[in-house]
């Protein structure tokens, strides 16, 4: 009997000898998290900064100037819905199923981390852009990043009309300067030593599965990504036994030259990864 596209897929990560999981924006909203929406969330939960400051999505939110305890108000409401969670989604449950027993990585653009609660080992998770999760010195006085969880509870218990009080404003512990949520464009973590060391261990992993059964799982990026999308294309051409999986709702881009190693699968995550978990014929 032929197998369908998830059978397919499951036999394909059954064999691999590594599994590289890139992932971007398309993750985050297939599990709810939308920062380009002006959806029913962000209305109902940064209302007031909408309000005042004309806002229409979570990034935006990023972009304007809002005084410390303002800025603090916004982030810490987010990282305590969005990234703070109490348990992971059925999505990234089912993910870390497909790969627990095999030797993976990941690297993605997505703050919320989501990864590291799902099971995932932090060493092998690669967050580009930085997470949300954890803060770091404004004036850049130094490149270490702390967690910024109990710092965020404290703030959200006590924010008055979309401030926190000066007390609570996470300082720098070396500067005493302002601290700042650990997210932004990869260009101002690229020099950083975090930044570097899990660039490494993606390196590493790569060369490490050179010539092998590589397994390239994509999640929500799109095609324009030249960060994340990019690479993992160019290595599944140059790697001759890589295997190339795109899951992208409304869009799938797989490029000529590694369409005859390559499946896109254009629907609901959350249904694909269950067919995918049971590998049967529908």
């Amino acid at each position: 009997m032929k197998m369908n596209v998830y059978q397919e897929i499951s036999q394909i990560i059954k064999e691999a000898d590594g599994i590289l999981i890139g992932a971007s924006n398309g993750l985050s909203i297939a599990e709810g998290y939308n920062i380009f929406a002006d959806d029913a969330w962000f209305q109902e939960n940064m209302g007031d900064f909408r309000e005042k400051y004309g806002l229409r999505c979570v990034l935006h939110g990023f972009s304007v100037p809002m005084k410390v305890e303002e800025k603090w108000a916004f982030v810490s409401r987010l990282v305590k819905a969005k990234a703070m969670q109490d348990e992971p989604s059925e999505i990234m449950k089912n993910i870390y199923a497909l790969v627990k027993d095999k030797e993976y990585f990941v690297v993605t653009s997505n703050a919320e981390d989501h990864f590291v609660p799902a099971g995932f080992e932090a060493d092998r998770v690669f967050e580009m852009e930085g997470k949300l999760t954890q803060m770091r010195c404004k004036n850049r006085c130094h490149d270490e990043v702390y967690p910024n969880q109990k710092a965020v509870l404290a703030m959200t218990e006590e924010e008055v009309n979309g401030r926190v009080p000066k007390e609570l404003l996470p300082k720098c512990p070396k500067c005493g300067g302002d601290m700042e949520v650990n997210w932004g464009e990869m260009s101002s973590f690229t020099e950083t030593k975090n930044w570097k060391e899990k660039d490494a261990r993606y390196q590493e992993f790569i060369q490490n599965l050179h010539g092998k059964k590589l397994v390239i799982l994509e999640f929500g990026i799109g095609w324009r990504n030249q960060m994340i999308k990019a690479p993992l294309m160019q290595l599944a051409a140059v790697e001759p036994q890589a295997r190339y999986i795109t899951f992208n709702k409304g869009e799938i881009y797989i490029p000529e030259e590694i369409k005859e190693k390559s499946i896109g699968v254009d629907g609901n995550l959350t249904v694909a990864l269950k067919e995918i978990r049971k590998g049967r014929i529908d």
